[in-house]
């Protein structure tokens, strides 16, 4: 068995490896071995920022020290501020210099720089050309003649060539700017306008060709062009080391061919753009922040340079988990040990991957703040999957159950205490409580009592009957009715415990709704001859729910967990004591002290202590009694509110228990099964805090494309016209500077990375196929009824969110008693059942809807951002589809479809 989980162990690990090389294999492109014609510069270092920090001079010699002999040229946006420096030190190692000066809407400041651009051409030769403004039209910081007249005013104290740098459609749109320049400095950058890296060469070289067509007796220079190494995708154009290393070698071998002038967008990343023009405009550099090159510009291309560190790593941090899982369950058939290790390897490397994007950017301290926050969230989400996978493949594939407590054989020398059958209601009909008496009555079992707490039940017509029928089953049967009683069920249950029979050794409790079998407890008592066994619990199940969709889909709802979920808890003795159909000796409540009255999951509290004093429980599968299923959704929804608000509360009770290293009587397999359990429920939780939160972030997103699409269609000369119409000049100043401050504005919102979106997706397709898996595999019902059942889980993901987060603000909440035998709802009360969940379906999907309209089909990180929604959506469309169903069960097209493969598993004393 060792050299079996030795033999996984490698097989696993080796996989893992396999997959990183396998996408990180070396890509062979164009090589590149002369000097770059030239490259744009800015010195700004991590950390610093032109609006508040100036480098230093010998931070400047430092870089351009590190450029000579690899770039023949470089070119400045300024001219103040430190940037005067440049030129000089770079004559100091042989480099030309394109020296520019920043012009925009402060005129003093322009008239600084302009000075020092004029100062800086007439004393220093190496100066080739100079640029009056960068993109100065497209961000509409100054009219186009008062642009002209700065250009003018340089001209005629440089013998320099001047010009001024705008992107390729700024010079199509004012051809009159062009006749004021010497020369046509353009940006070319692809990636903007969204061509995939295989076509952006060419594409670069057609918009160069187009300028140069129109203005032929000028020289054209291309002042920008290059490719981002990180960032959001724009349709086609992925930004990446691989694609910026790809598209610069192709460049550069082609620019030299066609003898291009060219400076490469840019010499060093610089993090501080990121606060203008969004992530990406940080990464742009050939080298990165800290002057390390990004890729060489020879030999293969490696996708991503770290990713043999990150591939050791997701192996060392999985090994050890695996190795412990691998020995400790051996009992698990190959399929399970390897599907389980792959999990765990899988889950390390999304970990290390997510951490590794993570270390590869540049961060502040709000980005710091975020990426925490979503690590968590996917720290989360990894534990669930963990832990919904280690049931799955504990469930699917052992080889045997260890723990098994069929109904024992009757043995007629075995001696059979008596037992004190407590059975509580509030406010339930007579009829329904009486048919469980019967059943009762019928008890092949020599000495027993059933005593009847009614509790709270002010209608005297729904208890009296209940009081006379007990009278007359005989003295075995005694009746309590209790007015006004504190505790809800807990304290019924309690007030139970002081009317028991002294000789009682054995106390069960059974709701009110339930009919059992008459070997229930001759069947199960004589598990308590070991002296350990503290409680004896069968399952919950129910009948009178055929024809009925509603009840149909609830049903094998409930059947899930107790086919799948407590047969899994029951092999490390970790149960939940239900409060039904459950058996508990009586000096183990003696020694662990009465139902908690603080609690309203009183049973699941009573099953915790007995389990922390050290007793032991017994789970039998064998269904010996079946109850009634909730009548509408409204009802399913506050039982299942009531079991979270309740799991909540235990938890902040008895937390301490639950830790790993606690001196707690709790074995750690109980431990976990605790934890792992209600996991999920908090998930539920963080589930709706997300999804609100996506929701209230589509809203900026979708502005900023509105914004984005506004402004391009501004651009053009037949909009502005239509503006100019509109508008007179003062209107249309001020509007065209709002547009311009809110794209400045939208530059900040962004999708967030794929990296953190794709796992809520993958979560959610993993949940499915586990249910599937499990479902066909331990519940016997039909694939329309496994849906069905899929379905009604699904539809409590809000009821069971909210209670938790209810949980965790207040310390109690009112017992809501899960109410039986209820008149079906109108229609109208299917919404108002779900009305909540409604809201939590519809704007989510409205928000997929605006963002798919705003951005297209062209844009991956909206349509993954898209289809994140409409996935976490699901849960609540459910619900409303599950209100609907239990507002109308009469629906002729779901009766329909239930209708196949209905087992014959109701009866046990008849319906």
């Amino acid at each position: 068995m060792r050299r079996s989980a030795f033999f996984v162990l490698a097989a696993v690990l080796g996989a893992n490896l396999l997959l990183w090389a396998w996408f990180n294999q070396p890509q062979d492109a164009t090589n590149w071995n002369g000097i770059i014609r030239g490259v744009d510069y800015s010195p700004y270092r991590l950390g610093q920022d032109p609006r508040k920090d100036q480098p230093t001079r010998e931070q400047i010699e430092q870089d351009i020290r590190m450029l000579q002999g690899r770039v023949a040229a470089i070119r400045t946006y300024s001219a103040i501020d430190g940037l005067e420096a440049v030129p000089g030190i770079a004559r100091k190692y042989g480099m030309r210099v394109t020296a520019g000066a920043w012009v925009d809407g402060r005129l003093q400041r322009n008239a600084d720089e302009i000075d020092s651009l004029i100062q800086l051409a007439q004393n220093n030769r190496n100066i080739a050309r100079v640029l009056v403004g960068n993109e100065t039209i497209l961000r509409n910081d100054l009219p186009v003649d008062r642009l002209i007249e700065y250009i003018r005013d340089v001209r005629r104290q440089v013998r320099v060539p001047v010009g001024t740098a705008e992107p390729w459609h700024v010079w199509k749109d004012h051809p009159e700017l062009a006749a004021a320049v010497d020369f046509i400095a353009i940006h070319i950058l692809p990636y903007w306008e969204g061509i995939g890296v295989d076509e952006a060469v060419d594409y670069a070289l057609t918009r160069y060709a187009d300028i140069q067509f129109r203005y032929p007796d000028k020289p054209v220079v291309i002042t920008e062009i290059g490719w981002p190494s990180d960032g959001r995708v724009r349709r086609d154009a992925v930004p990446s080391a691989e694609n910026q290393a790809r598209f610069t070698r192709d460049w550069l071998n082609v620019a030299r061919q066609r003898d291009v002038d060219f400076f490469v967008m840019e010499a060093f990343d610089q993090p501080w753009k990121r606060t203008l023009e969004g992530r990406v405009g940080a990464y742009w550099g050939v080298f990165d922040a800290e002057r390390q090159e990004k890729f060489a510009l020879s030999g293969p291309i490696e996708p991503w340079q770290l990713w043999k560190s990150l591939a050791l790593g997701s192996g060392l941090l999985a090994a050890g988990p695996m190795l412990l899982f691998l020995l400790c369950f051996p009992n698990l058939k190959p399929a399970g040990r390897l599907v389980f290790a792959g999990l765990i390897q899988a889950s390390a490397t999304a970990l290390v991957w997510s951490v590794g994007m993570g270390v590869a950017q540049y961060q502040t301290w709000g980005s710091v703040a975020a990426w925490s926050v979503l690590l968590l969230a996917m720290m989360l989400m990894i534990t669930i999957i963990l832990a919904e996978g280690f049931e799955m493949v504990e469930v699917l594939w052992t080889r045997g159950w260890r723990r098994r407590f069929p109904p024992l054989p009757v043995n007629p020398d075995a001696r059979l205490p008596k037992v004190s059958l407590h059975l509580p209601s509030c406010n339930e009909p007579p009829k329904m409580v009486i048919a469980t008496l019967d059943s009762l009555a019928k008890l092949d079992y020599p000495d027993f009592e059933v005593l009847v707490i009614d509790n709270n039940t002010a209608d005297e017509a729904l208890w009296r009957p209940v009081e006379t029928h007990c009278r007359a089953l005989g003295a075995r049967f005694r009746f309590f009715h209790l007015p006004k009683w504190p505790g809800y069920k807990a304290g019924a249950l309690n007030f139970a415990l002081e009317q028991t029979a002294r000789d009682a050794e054995i106390v069960g409790v059974i709701d009110s709704d339930y009919v059992v079998r008459p070997d229930w407890l001759k069947a199960l008592v004589p598990y308590f001859e070991r002296p350990e066994i503290g409680f004896v619990q069968s399952p919950q199940d129910h009948r009178a729910w055929r024809n009925n969709p509603f009840k149909e889909m609830i049903n094998w709802e409930y059947a899930g967990f107790f086919r799948i979920g407590m047969v899994h808890r029951n092999e490390r003795d970790a149960i939940i004591e239900h409060g039904t159909m459950t058996l508990i000796r009586r000096a183990a409540i003696d020694r662990v002290g009465p139902w908690a009255e603080w609690c309203i999951c009183e049973d699941a509290e009573m099953g915790l202590r007995l389990l922390e004093a050290g007793w032991r429980s017994a789970y039998c599968t064998e269904v010996f009694g079946r109850g009634l299923v909730p009548d509408s959704f409204a009802g399913y929804k506050r039982q299942r509110h009531r079991w979270a608000f309740g799991a909540v509360q235990i938890v902040r009770r008895h937390w301490r228990w639950l830790l790993p290293f606690n001196a707690s009587r709790l074995t750690w397999g109980q431990r976990y099964h605790f934890l792992a359990g209600w996991v999920p429920w908090f998930a539920d939780a963080l589930n709706i805090v997300l999804l609100s939160m996506a929701v209230l972030w589509s809203v900026p997103l979708a502005l900023a494309g509105i914004v984005a699409n506004v402004k391009a269609q501004l651009a053009t000369p037949r909009a502005g016209d239509a503006v100019a119409g509109l508008f007179d000049a003062s209107s249309a100043g001020w509007l065209s500077d709002l547009i311009d401050w809110l794209a400045m504005v939208a530059k900040h919102v962004e999708f967030p990375l794929m990296l953190f979106v794709v796992p809520t997706i993958a979560v959610f397709a993993f949940k499915l196929v586990r249910f599937a898996l499990l479902y066909t595999a331990r519940v016997e019902c039909s694939p329309i009824l496994r849906l069905g059942a899929g379905i009604a889980g699904l539809s409590l993901s809000f009821t069971i969110g909210y209670a938790v987060i209810q949980g965790f603000l207040r310390r109690s909440h009112p017992f809501l008693r899960t109410p039986k035998c209820e008149n079906s709802p109108a229609m109208i009360q299917g919404l108002k059942m779900a009305w909540q969940e409604t809201v939590l379906f519809v704007l989510p999907l409205l928000a997929a809807g605006a963002i798919m309209a705003v951005y297209g089909r062209d844009y991956p990180d909206a349509n993954t951002w898209a289809a994140m929604l409409v996935v976490q959506s699901v849960p609540y469309g459910a619900a409303l589809l599950q209100s609907m169903i239990a507002a109308a069960p009469s629906f002729a097209w779901v009766r329909r479809i239930l209708q196949p493969v209905r087992p014959d598993t109701e009866a046990v004393t008849g319906d």
